[in-house]
Formats: structure tokens, C-alpha cells, sequence
């Protein structure tokens, strides 16, 4: 018998099972390396449809890289996600979160690049928040020595949009002046990052005041995201800006355009105020849509300004943007190894974490990226909200003030 089970294939599903069959506890450990703990979204709406349970591992497919995930990112668009507060949402239940790093683990027909044990981060066209994830391998770019999982997985979206943006985009260059709102934020501090990478140029941020301090050796001037920053910046800058980053919308819209100089670019990258409950609102989207100010094509051609719009992840899974996205992440890849950029991390969580986290995003009070770190121990006072035994109701969500949320939050000093 040990003669005939050397001349099998190492680890196959028969000889897992055989052994299994002998020893109950490997027998068990068989079934669980099958299987992998994931963030589910169940429906949309509140904070209690999600969930962490266990899922079937996946195997890469012809073009596809395998990853052993350590740490992946939350973006206030997987918020909107989780509401169904976005066009064409997908059919639920699904895996939230669109990027990762981690470990390749294995490799599918026809993909090349990459060696088993690879340290990576990558784009993830859903299903991101899993301890296991399959991509395409034009997706998944190898990180620097230096450059931690958490940082990797803060890097891909933030500085990828905010380079699109600010260089594919808009053009910036020497001497120009920029406003981004949440300046605070993953993609704002992101924005801040690379406008210091250009000679002489001015960054006018909004935040909210307890960010500022924190913020402020990033930013030329900050103002206040409930103040009249329109005021704020005529008084420095009288004849207005050159860009203006809005992923508010409603009517900042407005705003932004009145702000841009001649020949200045106005870019639409969110669309965040019409987030206000923990649920989608149809008051709130009704509300941001009609206080968006209606564009005349003609006075954008009498005032020489351009209105644009970027949306990173319709360019990369929908427009077939892989060789721009390639491109950026080779040039911000090259600024952060002359240690121009690096990714700031608000905090890190674990898994069974993400509703706190999530709350974090909603509550606006993040200076950073938010990050899932799969091999963090779940907080006693957090673990119980997610994990796929939680049967809690619509009516238990947001009972306690945010107070005691931000009392027990686990934060990078």
C-alpha cells in the first residue's frame, strides 16, 4: 500500500481522503483548506447584510492568477456597493471589495509574469474581501520589497485614480493650483502626494477639523468641508483654480465649475453626498441629482473650461484600460521607490471587523485608507457583528452612538 501511494500524485483529492479517512483531525483540515473565509453581501442595504462565513476556495482559469490575500482596501464606493446605491449593482449575494495584495499561490493556462510565492497586489472585479481570489493576470502587479501587504492593498485604487486624474486627465503641471475635497481621505491623500512630485503647486483641500492637523503638512491651504470654501479660495486665489477633484457631486458641481480658470478642468470622480443613512435614500439621490447644476455645452466653449468625469474601475473591468492602468501603476510604482509617494494607513482590521470599518467609511472620519488584514484577530467587542452566526435585524443597526464605535477602534499610531 505505501509502495502503490508513492507513485500517486503528491496532495491529490484521493489521497487526501484516503489519509483523512485515518486520521479524523487531517480529515478535517482537508475539508477546511477546501474552503475560505469571505465578507458576503447578502443584500443591499444596512450593515447587517454582511456577513463572514465560509465559501468554496476558487481555482484559477485560463488567464488567471491565484492569491493568497493579506490585506485588502475599503473604498467609500464599496459602501455604495453595499446600499445598491450605484448603476447596474450586481446580483446579490456577492463578495465585496475590488482590490487585494498577497501571495501567488497558484497560476491558470496561459499566465505568465509571476512565480509561485510572489509578493502582489491587484485589482479584483468584485469578491476582494476573501482570504482567496482569482484575477486576470493583467490585473495583479508584483510590489516592492519594502512596500507592506497593508500599504500594497491601499495603493492600487487611491493612487491609480488620483495619478489618472491629475496627470492623464487634467495635465498638471508646474505652477497649477488644485482643489480636491475629503483631502483626508484614501484618494485625497493620494492627490496631495502626487501635486508635491510637481514644482510649485498649490493644493486647496477640504476637510473636516479633526482631520486637519493630521493633514496638514500635505496641503497648501485647508478649509473647512462645511464652511463656504468657494469664499475661502476666491479670498487666496481670486481668479480661481485649474482643477478641481470633486467626488461629492450635487452642488459642488456648481461650485467646482465656477472655481475653474480659463482652460481649467473640472473632474467628477464620486458621487458621495448622496450617501447620508446607513440605506440607499431616494430623498438623498433626488436631492444630490437636482442640485446638480445643468451644463450649458456653450458657456463651457465661451469660458474655456472642461467638465470631465473618471471613474477608474468602468476604465479598467468595462473600457478594456489595461495598458493605461498598467502604465500608471509603473509610474507611481517608480515615485514610490524614490520615496516621492507612500500609502497612508488609517487603520486595520480584521475581517470579522468590516462593519465597523465600514461605519468608520461611512462616518467620514478615516485620514487614510481602511484596511481588511486577514491575519488580524477580531477585537471581543467586534467579533460577534459579522461572522455568519450574527442574526441581527434591521432594527439592531445603529443603536449605539458613534462615540462608542470610535472607543474601540483598532488604529496605526
Amino acid at each position: 500500500m505505501e509502495k502503490e501511494g508513492t507513485e500517486m500524485v503528491e496532495e491529490t483529492e484521493h489521497m487526501i481522503v484516503k489519509n483523512g479517512a485515518k486520521d479524523p483531525q487531517n480529515a478535517i483540515s482537508a475539508s477546511d483548506s477546501k474552503e475560505m473565509r469571505a465578507v458576503v453581501l447578502t443584500g443591499f442595504g444596512g450593515l447587517n447584510k454582511l456577513k463572514v462565513t465560509k465559501k468554496p476556495m476558487p481555482e484559477p482559469q485560463e488567464g488567471e492568477v491565484k492569491i493568497r490575500v493579506k490585506a485588502c482596501g475599503l473604498n467609500f464606493l464599496d459602501l455604495m456597493v453595499r446600499q445598491g446605491n450605484i448603476d447596474n449593482p450586481p446580483k446579490t449575494p456577492l463578495v465585496p471589495g475590488f482590490e487585494c495584495s498577497g501571495i501567488v499561490e497558484s497560476m491558470g493556462e496561459n499566465a505568465s509574469g509571476f512565480e509561485i510565492g510572489d509578493r502582489v497586489m491587484a485589482f479584483v472585479n468584485y469578491s476582494a474581501w476573501a482570504e482567496v481570489v482569482c484575477t486576470p493576470v493583467d490585473w495583479v502587479y508584483k510590489i516592492p520589497d519594502e512596500m507592506t501587504f497593508p500599504e500594497a492593498a491601499a495603493f492600487c485604487v487611491n493612487f491609480v485614480a488620483a495619478y489618472m486624474m491629475l496627470f492623464e486627465v487634467a495635465n498638471l503641471r508646474e505652477g497649477m493650483s488644485v482643489l480636491v475635497h475629503s483631502a483626508g481621505g484614501g484618494v485625497g491623500q493620494a492627490v496631495t502626494q502626487l501635486c508635491a512630485t510637481v514644482p510649485n503647486v498649490t493644493i486647496f483641500g477640504t476637510a473636516s477639523p479633526f482631520k486637519h492637523e493630521a493633514i496638514r503638512h500635505y496641503v497648501t491651504h485647508l478649509l473647512d468641508r462645511n464652511a463656504d470654501y468657494v469664499a475661502e479660495v476666491r479670498k487666496i486665489s481670486p481668479e480661481g483654480v485649474d482643477i478641481v477633484l470633486d467626488c461629492l457631486c450635487g452642488e459642488n458641481t456648481g461650485k467646482g465649475l465656477g472655481l475653474l480658470k480659463p482652460l481649467g478642468t473640472y473632474i467628477l470622480y464620486g458621487s458621495s453626498n448622496m450617501v447620508t443613512g446607513e440605506t440607499k435614500s431616494f430623498f438623498s439621490f433626488a436631492k444630490s441629482w437636482w442640485q446638480v447644476e445643468k451644463v450649458n455645452p456653450i458657456k463651457l466653449y465661451e469660458e474655456n473650461k472642461v467638465m470631465a468625469g473618471f471613474s477608474l474601475l468602468s476604465l479598467l473591468f468595462k473600457q478594456g484600460g489595461c495598458s493605461q492602468v498598467k502604465t500608471a501603476v509603473q509610474a507611481l510604482l517608480n515615485l514610490y521607490n524614490h520615496k516621492k509617494i507612500k500609502p497612508l494607513v488609517d487603520s486595520l482590521w480584521a475581517l470579522e471587523e468590516v462593519k465597523e470599518a465600514m461605519q468608520r467609511i461611512h462616518d467620514r472620519g478615516n485620514i487614510g485608507k481602511l484596511i481588511l488584514d486577514m491575519e488580524k484577530s477580531p477585537t471581543p467587542l467586534m467579533a460577534n457583528d459579522s461572522t455568519e452566526t450574527s442574526e441581527a435585524g434591521e432594527e439592531e443597526e445603529e443603536q449605539e452612538g458613534d462615540n462608542d464605535n470610535k472607543e474601540r477602534m483598532p488604529f496605526i499610531q
